[in-house]
């Protein structure tokens, strides 16, 4: 062991009569130690909040929308020459428009969105969101006759369960595309059937979304085409690339926008949160950090005679500074692997058990994952380290400075 680390522990270490010392140092390291952990589990619940809400979001919406000035007369050709396009994995036409919902229990706003149920389950994660009946169920059935048979509308599931419906039961839909009269507009009433109930995770489309096939919603909202074509690609974080790549494979009259840009105003915000929590979370570590500094001050005005003395005995001033950083040194790696380690622990724990749960009607998820990155817990660690590294200059350099004369002129 080298000279200068060996009596750096033994410092760390100090006798019974320098308890006190110690005590310090023991609280020092403590504070490292709950400012690494405290901010660990700040990063891990901010990207976990994050990841889980990008997750529930991508997988009620596409990646990608595409729309076109001059519509879409044949989608279908356009959805063939998406599938073209590199890192496309489904494309599929939706229609969408608002509608009142009614019961003889409620009455609701929604959204209603026609899709092809075929393509459908390519663009969105709605085929295993669903909770009763199939999405293949929206496609009209026809009697013995050849009689067509009522359309059919999924709702979700929070939006069943404040109408009170289930498989099965008929709802009212009320557009404002009516039919002119001589009293003026009047609004469109129909009967449709509910044929299944889904669950996305989100409260905005679990509550206000009612899904019809595409043409009856054609027909429900007066429109003689899709509004636009939804798509799923590979790679979501590649999604703003390809959106430039489709617009230049198709040509002009064509508009894509993916999932960032109308969601970057979101996003952002999470980001800054997560940002905010985990500057105010790291001041803990500094004053952890502050706390090193006044043990070695302490240690310094303790030892005065033990320095003065190494220093008659030749140990240089450098081998002096280094016996104090070493001292902080070590404190601030054992508060940050206990730290770690903690955080790790109890990240798993609250991750595992779902400890934390937030209100759904503003977070859009019921409970916070806590997802720990490799990077930020590198950084973490990294940034304790040097933060307690450098808490060590001060105090080491005015030990290197001390001189044997005046500390030993009263012993």
């Amino acid at each position: 062991m080298r000279f200068e680390l060996f009596v750096a522990l033994r410092y760390l270490l100090a006798p019974r009569r320098q308890a006190r010392v110690s005590l310090v140092s023991l609280f020092s390291t403590v504070g490292v130690a709950v400012g690494v952990m405290a901010l660990i589990i700040a990063l891990a619940l901010m990207t976990g909040l994050q990841g889980e809400l990008r997750a529930k979001l991508l997988g009620a919406v596409a990646h990608i929308y595409l729309s076109k000035d001059a519509g879409f007369n044949d989608y279908n050709a356009d959805v063939a020459a998406l599938r073209k396009v590199p890192g496309v994995v489904g494309a599929g036409p939706a229609v969408i428009g608002k509608a009142i919902v009614s019961t003889a229990r409620a009455d609701a706003f929604i959204t209603v969105k026609g899709i092809d149920p075929a393509l459908e389950v390519e663009v969105t994660d709605i085929q295993g969101a669903m909770r009763k009946g199939k999405v293949r169920d929206l496609m009209p059935r026809t009697d013995a006759d050849g009689v067509e048979g009522r359309a059919g509308i999924l709702l979700g599931q929070d939006l069943a369960g404040q109408l009170g419906v289930s498989v099965g039961d008929t709802v009212t839909l009320l557009t404002p595309q009516g039919t002119l009269s001589p009293l003026g507009v009047i609004p469109r009433s129909v009967l449709v059937r509910v044929v299944g109930i889904y669950s996305l995770g989100l409260l905005e489309f679990d509550s206000a979304y009612g899904l019809v096939s595409l043409e009856f919603g054609e027909r429900l909202l007066s429109r003689a085409e899709p509004d636009l074509i939804q798509i799923r690609v590979g790679d979501l974080y590649a999604a703003p690339a390809i959106a430039k790549t489709i617009e230049t494979t198709l040509g002009a009259g064509y508009h894509a926008r993916d999932w960032a840009s109308m969601n970057q105003s979101l996003f952002s915000a999470l980001w800054l949160e997560k940002m905010g929590i985990s500057i105010a979370v790291a001041l803990i570590v500094i004053v952890g950090a502050l706390n090193i500094v006044s043990s070695l001050i302490l240690m310094v005005m303790q030892k005065s005679r033990d320095i003065a003395i190494l220093k008659t005995m030749g140990a240089p001033s450098r081998s002096v500074m280094a016996i104090f950083i070493a001292q902080g040194t070590a404190i601030g790696l054992v508060g940050t692997a206990l730290g770690g380690a903690g955080g790790l622990v109890l990240c798993w724990i609250l991750d595992h058990y779902r400890v934390v749960h937030i209100p759904i009607d503003v977070y859009q998820v019921s409970y916070v994952p806590f997802i720990v990155l490799p990077l930020d817990f590198l950084i973490v660690v990294a940034g304790a380290v040097l933060i307690c590294f450098l808490s060590t200059i001060y105090p080491s350099r005015q030990a290197s400075r001390l001189d044997p004369v005046q500390a030993l002129r009263f012993e």
